[in-house]
């Protein structure tokens, strides 16, 4: 079998990863057990890049149309698939084993994406904040223009320390204490009981941005909600993935 490509954005961090949105397809190809190799795309190249590959572009709900990542290249059925989320309905459909949509579930999981990504909506400008540290001068820049553009707010707004900050650490907490609930809801170590899923993979690409981008004291208070839950789920997911 011919490697998967998948395209990836870099930063300054060891190891480069950090995008939790590119983070989704990597943890589902490594759960699947599929090769693939990563292509590192900078940021202020995406455009270009995918232009240049004949990628197609990601229309958003204000009617935005954007290059973006990821986008995974198939060699051995010629697809190139663009968002996360189209990614692993490709992969489940092209790659059956090892199902990350028991039980006919993508529907609910679908339903679940959006809303534990409604539940950080309200605080999401701190981790760009965030973000923004990790990435070169060049891709940071343009990584900003391009959220100012897209939240309609200043770089300067998104999360000053004082109250703003707070609420959003009040946000992420609430967050928390809802996917704590979720969890809590059937017996056994993932969100469908004893099944892992595509919805643990979206809970903890999440975390894994967080651990990647927030400074060290910041994600550890995340890590220790809830006796150290967060921190442990995450280690476990990674493992299910094989993710190193």
């Amino acid at each position: 079998m011919i490697p998967l490509i998948l395209y990836e954005i870099p930063s300054k961090l060891e190891g480069n990863y950090w995008s939790p949105n590119p983070a989704k397809p990597r943890f589902v190809l490594g759960y699947k057990g599929l090769p693939f190799q990563l292509e590192w795309v900078e940021y202020a190249d995406i455009a270009s890049r995918m232009k240049e590959i004949g990628a197609r572009q990601n229309k958003f709900p204000d009617g935005r149309e954007l290059y973006t990542l990821p986008v995974l290249s198939d060699p051995n059925t010629g697809a190139l698939v663009t968002d996360s989320w189209k990614i692993a309905e490709y992969l489940e459909e092209t790659y059956p084993d090892k199902p990350i949509f028991s039980n006919k579930s993508k529907g609910l999981i679908l339903a679940f994406d959006t809303a534990a990504s409604n539940l950080w909506k309200a605080a999401i400008t701190f981790p760009l904040l965030r973000s923004s540290e990790i990435l070169n001068e060049r891709n940071a820049k343009f990584f900003i223009t391009a959220r100012e553009a897209g939240l309609k707010e200043k770089f300067s707004e998104f999360s000053p320390e004082g109250p703003k900050r707070d609420e959003h650490w009040a946000i992420f907490e609430r967050a928390m204490e809802t996917c704590k609930e979720w969890y809590d809801s059937l017996e056994g170590k993932w969100l469908m009981g004893d099944v892992f899923s595509y919805a643990d993979i979206l809970i903890a690409t999440r975390l894994f941005w967080f651990k990647r981008v927030l400074h060290d004291d910041e994600w550890e208070k995340i890590a220790s909600w809830h006796d150290g839950r967060w921190g442990t789920l995450l280690a476990d997911v990674e493992r299910e993935c094989n993710v190193v």
